[in-house]
């Protein structure tokens, strides 16, 4: 259930944001220190414990609690998911910066552009990067998220697939977890190998995927 934690830098301010930090809280900070960058936010793709922290099948995971134990910083979650969050992983209100979908925060001189991708929960989002796109777990490669869990929704995540789908080809995907033979695609090679970014219709995916 590991996922990927990704820094978004600015070389100029050294700034840094991280997106979804769990698991080793002290070492990802270790790392951000090591590379000469203050951490100045947090990006949540989505509320599940693996992303955030929190507990998940009686194991105790850390993630937001911890970091902002340690540095202090914003967390910004998409308005849809801001409650999940709080209510996993304990942070307060005051932690939160709550965002809608084309919204934008700038890390130094780089902008992350914050797309909302419901399915897999109702707030996931994706994160617009330069020529990346940062994607949780709304697309995976080869493959894209669960849409059997609680707050799951099938109808949205087709309708978050043709969203994706409508970006550009030369996008760099950086999924949310290892789930393949590589660790990154582009967005054109998952429109032409990934099945679901591929159905056409409504009622086709729902065929498919309840």
């Amino acid at each position: 259930m590991q996922n990927f934690v990704y820094l978004i830098g600015c070389e100029r301010t050294r700034e840094l944001a991280l997106v979804d930090p769990a698991w080793a809280i002290d070492s990802l900070l270790a790392r951000v220190d090591e590379l000469g960058y203050t951490p100045v936010a947090a990006l949540v793709t989505h509320y599940h414990p693996d992303h955030v922290g929190g507990e998940i099948f009686g194991q105790k995971i850390e993630g937001l609690a911890a970091l902002l134990e340690r540095r202090g910083m914003k967390v910004y979650a998409h308005r849809a998911e801001a409650d999940g969050v709080r209510k996993v992983t304990g942070i307060s209100e005051s932690d939160l910066a709550r965002v809608d979908s084309d919204d934008t925060v700038s890390i130094g001189d780089v902008e992350v552009r914050f797309l909302h991708t419901p399915g897999h929960t109702p707030g996931s989002q994706c994160f617009l990067v330069r020529n990346q796109l940062v994607s949780g777990d709304t697309l995976f490669i080869r493959g894209c998220g669960r849409v059997d869990l609680p707050g799951s929704d099938s109808g949205e995540m087709f309708a978050s697939m043709r969203k994706l789908a409508a970006l550009p080809d030369d996008l760099v995907l950086l999924p949310g977890h290892n789930y393949a033979e590589i660790a990154s695609s582009t967005l054109g090679e998952e429109k032409r190998l990934n099945p679901y970014l591929r159905i056409p219709t409504a009622e086709m995916w729902r065929g498919l995927m309840g």
